[in-house]
């Protein structure tokens, strides 16, 4: 069974930081593109940030300058790393291989005082 594995969630106080992290079979790695998405209760889930099998990234226009999405070919991994946090990131956040059905478990994030 194919499988995402997203790790790196947690508790943290408004203005803190986390890494998420996301593991991928080197296959799925290799051949598609990957996305971090989040939802938070009540709310849709929202793409965060997109990086291609190239490189390139894009994200979420709120999130510019706070979120950096990144990749380590070498480990099959994406991450996700979320500075400044607010409140209203807390969110359950997912990796995707995008164009797929492919989904992590999700990471609960959760920033509060």
């Amino acid at each position: 069974q194919v499988q995402l594995v997203e790790s790196g969630g947690g508790d943290v106080q408004p203005g803190g930081s986390l890494t998420l992290s996301c593991v991928a079979p080197g296959s799925i790695f290799r051949a598609y593109n990957m996305g971090w998405y989040r939802q938070a209760p009540g709310k849709q889930r929202e793409l965060v940030a997109r990086i291609t099998t190239g490189g390139r990234t894009n994200y979420l226009d709120s999130l510019k300058g706070r979120f950096t999405i990144s990749k380590d070919n070498s480990k099959n991994t994406v991450y996700l790393q979320m500075n400044s946090l607010k409140p209203e990131d807390t969110a359950v956040y997912y990796c995707k291989a995008e164009t797929t059905t492919l989904w992590g478990q999700g990471t609960q994030v959760t920033v509060s005082s």
